[in-house]
């Protein structure tokens, strides 16, 4: 099994969200939050600003810690062909944009951020990091974990 652990900020102003879009080497496009890998030794603290950066062109604070997501997703609903199972824990963290501007990510996958109305959100083809990010900064758990998001239609991996 492959795993990665992962940090991603759910920024939410004005009652809309901040997303990604993320284009794959094969031209398939969904929303995600911006976020990603955290770094052999690197604090998922300071992963989701840089990357928050990086994929966005702006500069974010983090309010709070919203929660942890841990899924399996099993070979067979993989994009990675021939791969293996895959576990995926994303860190979910409040923050707020406080300067730069938008853009797409130089050399990146993400080609352009939009501020989004989250009434908007469930008509778009999307990670289901955008849902669990959504469901933890709306609903702020106790446990720091929200029910599964089932994936298929417009929700992808």
């Amino acid at each position: 099994m492959s795993f990665r652990l992962a940090a991603y900020a759910v920024c939410v102003e004005d009652g809309r969200v901040l997303l990604a879009r993320y284009v794959s080497p094969e031209g398939e496009s969904n929303w995600t939050l911006p976020g990603g890998k955290v770094e052999h030794g690197e604090d998922p603290f300071d992963t989701v600003i840089r990357e928050v950066a990086e994929e966005t062109g702006c500069d974010a604070v983090v309010e709070r810690l919203l929660g942890v997501d841990s899924r399996v997703i099993p070979a067979a609903e993989r994009t990675v062909p021939d791969g293996p199972d895959h576990q995926n824990v994303g860190i979910f963290y409040g923050a707020r944009i406080t300067g730069g501007r938008l853009r797409p990510e130089p050399n990146g996958d993400i080609v352009e951020s939009v501020w989004t109305p989250i009434p908007d959100v469930p008509r778009l083809r999307r990670s289901s990091l955008v849902d669990i990010g959504l469901a933890l900064a709306q609903t702020l758990p106790a446990t720091g974990h929200v029910a599964p998001v089932p994936v298929g239609d417009l929700i992808q991996h």
